[in-house]
């Protein structure tokens, strides 16, 4: 049963190493690389044309059609930068606290933002993160609203080249809206009012006026496209690509590979439903009415050398009567995945955000709570409500560990005591061994023997390490996913607690200028900092305290066990290293406690009182 018990814990923790290394180890390294093709792909494109493509729906659709057409592309052209595309057309300024921008006059495209609050980097002097980008740069990212027109109307519509007026001066903000209009010189006028609020939110509502000679049937759209696919983190845990709610459909992901298989993939008849693309941090949703009836699409066409991803939907038709008017509303959600912001659905602890402010359906997944979202959400909620309290991320790891082993804190009691039983008895196993040399038969029955003479459950001790898995992998989610861990500083030399620890051994702690995590081959193993060393260290007491495996591979097994953990963690994010190494501090102080109150003597700790007795004297 011992060789039992410690070949279950030795294989848990092999899978947690064999996991660590496949998902996470290579980290720094995949990230080196990703770096690498992403400046490759700007000097590509910095030397290579691109398209300049309108994505709004160019054919009419039938009556009843299930969405707009494919867009059209324009006559390439030379790539511009950013600044020199936004001012090549009149704009209208955005300034809200949270974004900045400017609304195209040509096309009445939402098509420059960056927000503000968020940098590149950890130095707030760094370049804001630009979600928007125009048509004819490098990366054109954009949303537009709009109208189509049904089979056999004949009348003019604004499309990407239409310049629009604004109606009376000043910027979009969340104090006041603006108002564009647009006339077809054919009797229809178009006047587009939009809003902002305080955070990421655009209402946009359209109108239309008829003093024409027949009434027009039109169908009001809404999209979103994107030139190109972004460099994504390609990690399994994560989605990146064009996502949506669609109502029976339920939660739809679509990554931009396959996007380009399918080419398309339609929606039809949807109701309470929303759509857009989606970063790590940021992304861009369409939010229809919750009634509205959807013919919803995902599409993926290639323009020139690059592909345009489009996520769009097309509403039910309305007819203009001759002096009437038609309105469409729509709203777009352009920003950070902020949970307060987005929304968390969750029993009594929940955050509110857009998903309840707007009624809409499961909103809260644009960010990927992953399928364990029953352990990671709650997890968030945690690390937050403290964060509302101390201010630091890293505070709210500390008391959200102590929080967890609380609650276990019966079940690793019970754990630790048995282990502090099987530690106690471990003369006597050692004896049977002694007294039946070649008789294994007989060292299991006497071994089982002493196991139920003395009440012990030696599989107990495996309880800790499967109460740590979930905890450890919900807690890995939460600093991955959520934007709340982006950059959010601890002390010292932790600024960043979803990036791993910035110092090295290997360079002496930065006393020798080079990185020694840029030697090739095997210079990404020796990303080895101060955090992962006390991590290491921690776990080597907690080790220690654990019955010595009567197995000599599996004591050789355990021995390194510290070690291969401490470089295995050190491509972690720092705030699950420092979540590790104050589990096994917390942990040895339980078990040291539950040991000795057990009457199991601590040999660690009182070798170590004597050692440092003696060097006292």
């Amino acid at each position: 049963m011992t060789d039992n018990r410690n070949t279950i814990l030795a294989v848990i923790l092999s899978g947690l190493v064999l996991i660590a290394w496949q998902y996470f180890y290579n980290v720094p390294q995949m990230e080196k690389q990703r770096a690498q093709q992403q400046v490759q792909a700007e000097l590509q494109k910095s030397t290579t044309p691109q398209p300049s493509a309108s994505a709004t729906p160019g054919s009419a659709p039938q009556p009843g059609a299930a969405q707009p057409s494919t867009p059209a592309a324009n006559q390439a052209q030379p790539v511009v930068s950013r600044d020199a595309a936004i001012a090549a057309s009149p704009r209208v300024k955005i300034d809200t606290p949270r974004l900045a921008g400017s609304i195209s006059l040509k096309g009445g495209r939402i098509d420059d933002l960056a927000l503000v609050q968020y940098r590149e980097t950890v130095d707030p002097k760094s370049p804001p993160i630009y979600l928007y980008s125009p048509s004819g740069t490098a990366e054109p990212y954009y949303a537009e609203f709009g109208w189509v027109a049904a089979t056999g109307v004949t009348a003019k519509m604004p499309d990407a080249q239409s310049v629009w007026q604004q109606e009376g001066s000043g910027s979009l903000t969340p104090t006041s809206p603006v108002v564009l209009k647009w006339e077809n010189g054919d009797g229809l006028t178009f006047r587009r009012t939009i809003s902002v609020d305080e955070h990421y939110l655009f209402s946009v509502k359209d109108e239309v006026s008829n003093v024409g000679n027949t009434p027009v049937t039109l169908y009001p759209f809404a999209l979103i496209s994107r030139h190109g696919a972004p460099q994504v983190s390609g990690y399994y845990i994560l989605h990146e690509g064009l996502i949506g709610y669609l109502g029976d459909e339920k939660l739809q992901e679509f990554a931009y590979k396959k996007v380009d298989e399918a080419k398309q993939i339609n929606f039809n008849n949807v109701v309470n439903g929303w759509l857009g693309i989606t970063d790590k941090y940021w992304a861009s949703a369409l939010l229809p009415d919750t009634k509205a009836r959807l013919q919803a699409r995902f599409s993926s066409n290639p323009v020139g050398n690059v592909h345009t991803y489009q996520t769009d939907y097309l509403l039910d038709p309305v007819t203009v009567a001759i002096g009437g008017t038609a309105t469409a509303h729509a709203r777009l959600f352009a920003g950070a995945k902020e949970a307060g912001v987005v929304g968390i659905n969750f029993p009594l602890a929940g955050l509110g955000g857009y998903n309840k402010a707007l009624d809409l359906n499961h909103f809260d997944l644009l960010i990927d709570w992953g399928w364990f979202h029953f352990i990671t959400k709650p997890m968030f909620l945690g690390l937050d409500f403290f964060f509302r309290f101390f201010g630091n991320f890293g505070i709210s790891i500390l008391l959200v560990t102590v929080i967890v082993k609380l609650l276990f804190f019966p079940l690793a009691n019970k754990s630790y005591a048995s282990m502090a039983k099987m530690k106690s008895i471990q003369p006597q196993l050692l004896a049977l061994k002694e007294r039946y040399p070649d008789d294994k038969v007989k060292q299991q029955q006497e071994m089982m023997e002493i196991y139920r003479k003395e009440k012990i459950n030696p599989v107990a001790g495996c309880l800790p390490v499967l109460i740590q898995i979930p905890v450890f992998f919900s807690l890995y989610k939460v600093l991955f996913v959520t934007i709340e861990m982006r950059h959010a500083p601890f002390y010292g030399w932790i600024k960043d607690l979803s990036a791993h620890d910035p110092t090295n051994l290997f360079n002496l702690f930065g006393l020798i200028p080079f990185d020694p995590t840029t030697i090739p081959v095997f210079g990404h193993y020796l990303a080895l900092g101060i955090w992962p060393i006390i991590m290491g260290i921690t776990m080597w007491f907690q080790m220690k305290l654990n019955p010595t495996p009567p197995d000599p591979t599996q004591q050789l097994i355990f021995n390194w066990m510290p070690l291969i953990f401490t470089f295995m963690l050190a491509g972690f994010p720092a705030g699950l290293v420092i979540y590790w190494a104050w589990n096994n501090l917390l942990s040895v102080i339980q078990q040291s406690y539950i040991m000795r109150r057990n009457g199991v003597k601590v040999e660690l700790f009182d070798n170590l009182k004597s050692t440092f007795a003696r060097k006292a004297t």
